[in-house]
């Protein structure tokens, strides 16, 4: 659960099951993938973490006609927001949600052609245990594939907001960022930056035919943001400055910062410059002059389980 200073406490990652979440990649590169990787013959997906069922949604699109998924959940809150969305969008013979964890998934070996997740490495103390707990529920000759990020590179992308600032203030940002991400480590709350690893868990998993992929995803704004994703991209920015920066409440931000050995009187002042940070973009969105190519890091990594 999170929350942030004086709020009722929310179910993990309830500020980022918004709208834009429809938008964080391109049909046609999964299809590519899909392709690649030859999951034509695909019937039955295990999509690990599935929060409210974005991704497996998603995977629906470019498998067959046949395939169905499971989704497992910890949250009760999104097992039944996952269950609801997949009836509206008439999907509830091919979408089915329980509550489960990555760690102890509750099915027999060998279960699934396809088992895979979506930004959930990230928030696991252990990856290497989960990707093996997936494997084991992955039928011989099936395949695990996984969406996760390096969250920390999209710091060095520019902005119309943000490309005069002076080399002090990335560098600020930048070890502001570290130091919170290391704290989280430190605490077993995840790598928010644990894409970039995942080749080699994969491998020391035991998958084989082991590929990444990046995403071929920018988040482009151009004033006047007039489709349907870059205004649910300014919401999205604008609803982060509400609750938080940089994705974290203030008192996440404290806990982790503190735990990557922070400074604790450099605090305060370190995170109203993210807060600044984030006024200034939603600003600039506000009266049209905010731009930027919008790009980041975001892996596909796929193995196949031996069989």
């Amino acid at each position: 659960m999170t929350r942030t200073a004086g709020e009722t406490p929310q179910p993990h990652s309830a500020a980022f099951f918004g709208p834009y979440r429809d938008f964080w990649w391109n049909l046609d590169h999964v299809e590519l993938i899909a392709s690649r990787r030859a999951l034509a013959d695909v019937e039955t997906v295990l999509d690990v973490g599935a929060g409210v069922g974005h991704w497996g949604r998603l995977l629906l699109r470019v498998l067959g006609p046949g395939a169905s998924v499971v989704g497992v959940e910890r949250e009760p809150d999104w097992v039944r927001e996952a269950t609801r969305h997949a009836a509206e969008l008439g999907l509830s013979d091919r979408c089915r949600y329980q509550i489960g964890v990555a760690e102890s998934l509750p099915f027999e070996d060998a279960s699934f052609d396809l088992v895979t997740c979506q930004t959930v490495l990230i928030h696991v103390p252990d990856p290497l245990a989960v990707i093996r707990e997936m494997l084991r529920v992955t039928k011989p000759g099936g395949q695990v594939i996984v969406a996760e990020p390096n969250n920390r590179a999209s710091l060095l992308v520019s902005s119309s907001a943000t490309a005069g600032d002076a080399v002090d203030a990335l560098v600020d940002l930048i070890a502001f960022y570290l130091t919170c991400e290391r704290g989280k480590i430190a605490l077993g709350e995840g790598n928010d930056s644990v894409g970039d690893l995942l080749p080699g868990l994969f491998c020391e998993a035991g998958l084989v035919d082991v590929e990444a992929f990046l995403s071929d995803k920018a988040s482009v704004m151009v004033a006047p943001y007039a489709s349907e994703e870059q205004q649910a991209l300014k919401a999205q920015s604008e609803a982060d400055l509400e609750r938080s920066a940089l994705g974290w409440s203030r008192e996440e931000a404290k806990r982790f910062y503190d735990a990557g050995g922070g400074d604790a009187a450099a605090f305060d002042a370190s995170w109203q410059r993210r807060l600044d940070e984030a006024r200034a973009t939603v600003a600039a969105l506000d009266d049209g002059t905010f731009h930027s190519a919008g790009g980041g890091i975001h892996y596909l990594v796929a193995g196949r389980r031996p069989g």
